[in-house]
């Protein structure tokens, strides 16, 4: 792999992938679509959102056998949940429904050494931005496991350091390319995180899915290399999906940042915000005139409306009849923004509802080893 594919998927940074099928080859990510038949049921997978795996079938013949199975992931709370971080938490909540012990890890340790993030501001976005968020979308408190890297049991934390035993820098440098000691242990703390579920305080060696944006896949391949190489653990390498990204609004090809609000349509927004980010922002595929639009129609593999329409319209109907209304130009820019505003809004009504009955429940999920 090209040295310059590798730091342009830097897991550290906002990363953008233009092209799903090349990251696949050169890192080593499966298909989901050969999958299809026994996946349950979710329309990222139909939709090929969640594009790409690594070793889910391991983790679907522990659904299939009704066998116990876990689900791991970190959120790094460097600032305000938007609609991004909402695709992520779906399937996160998927797993959880099909029976997965949910282990949820606060990469404070990681934003310190990364970014500069003082973990007591860490903590506090990861509760009231995240957490909050998670529940009102549906969490559960029951089997799951919600932690911070800095308050780690003792088996946890010397697991980090264990690791380090087992790769080289060459191999560290060929995975992430230029490294800073803060990366370096921030790559052993994410490997801990991931193989932390196998660990005999959480029950021992079991299938693992680690459900994960594409900007991940290094974190996930070092991991899987590890896993293999301790063998006192008796881990299983851990599989993944990858997720695409939800693209910001102000083109197909930009990232959805909590630190460009005009980029995001964040799950506090008023009706008001959304409205006026939308309209101003969302990148349109139309034409340039009525005229030519109604003539030629618009392109909706390029329009943002529809994209986000794409996580966000549960009915694969009603997504088909947009998506060749749009391109026949029976349906206008306008009127597809209107569709994604009134979409986003009718949900964020009754979000932000459970969001406020969830600050009552933010204890039940908070482990403290």
């Amino acid at each position: 792999m090209a040295k310059e594919e590798t730091n342009f998927l830097d897991p550290w940074k906002a990363s953008e992938v233009k092209n799903y099928e090349k990251l696949m080859r050169d890192l080593g990510v499966e298909s989901t679509k050969t999958l299809l038949k026994k996946i349950p049921k979710n329309y990222y997978f139909t939709r090929n959102i969640a594009f790409g795996h690594k070793s889910f079938e391991t983790v679907l013949q522990a659904i299939d056998g009704k066998k116990p199975f876990a689900m791991l992931t970190g959120l790094m709370p460097s600032g305000k949940f938007h609609f991004g971080h909402k695709a992520i938490t779906d399937l996160m909540i998927y797993f959880q429904k099909l029976g997965a012990d949910c282990h949820i890890c606060v990469a404070d340790i990681e934003s310190y050494l990364t970014r500069n993030i003082p973990l007591a501001q860490a903590r506090e976005v990861a509760l009231n931005e995240y957490l909050l968020n998670y529940i009102a979308l549906g969490l559960q408190p029951k089997k799951t496991k919600f932690y911070f890297q800095s308050e780690g049991s003792k088996e946890y934390m010397n697991l980090s350091k264990i690791i380090a035993n087992k790769v080289t820098f060459n191999e560290l440098q060929g995975i992430y390319g230029e490294l800073t000691p803060g990366k370096i242990i921030s790559a052993f703390t994410q490997v801990a995180d991931i193989l932390y579920p196998q660990l005999s305080e959480n029950g021992g060696p079991k299938p693992v899915i680690v459900p994960v944006g594409a900007d991940q896949v290094p974190h996930i391949n070092l991991s899987r290399d590890i896993a293999q190489r301790m063998k006192d653990y008796k881990f299983i390498p851990p599989s993944a999906t990858f997720i695409k990204f939800m693209p910001g609004l102000k083109g197909i090809h930009t990232k959805m940042s909590s630190s460009q609000p005009d980029t995001a349509i964040f799950l506090t927004d008023t009706p008001e915000d959304v409205a006026k980010k939308i309209k101003k922002y969302a990148f349109s595929g139309g034409k340039d005139t009525l005229e030519e639009h109604r003539k030629h129609g618009g392109n909706p593999d390029i329009d943002i409306s529809y994209q986000w329409l794409t996580f966000l319209e549960e009915d694969d109907k009603k997504l088909e009849n947009t998506y060749h209304d749009y391109k026949s130009g029976k349906l206008l820019s306008g009127e597809l923004k209107q569709l994604l505003i009134d979409k986003i809004n009718t949900f964020l009504q009754e979000h932000q509802k459970r969001r406020k009955k969830a600050e009552q429940q933010l204890h039940k999920f908070i482990y403290s080893p």
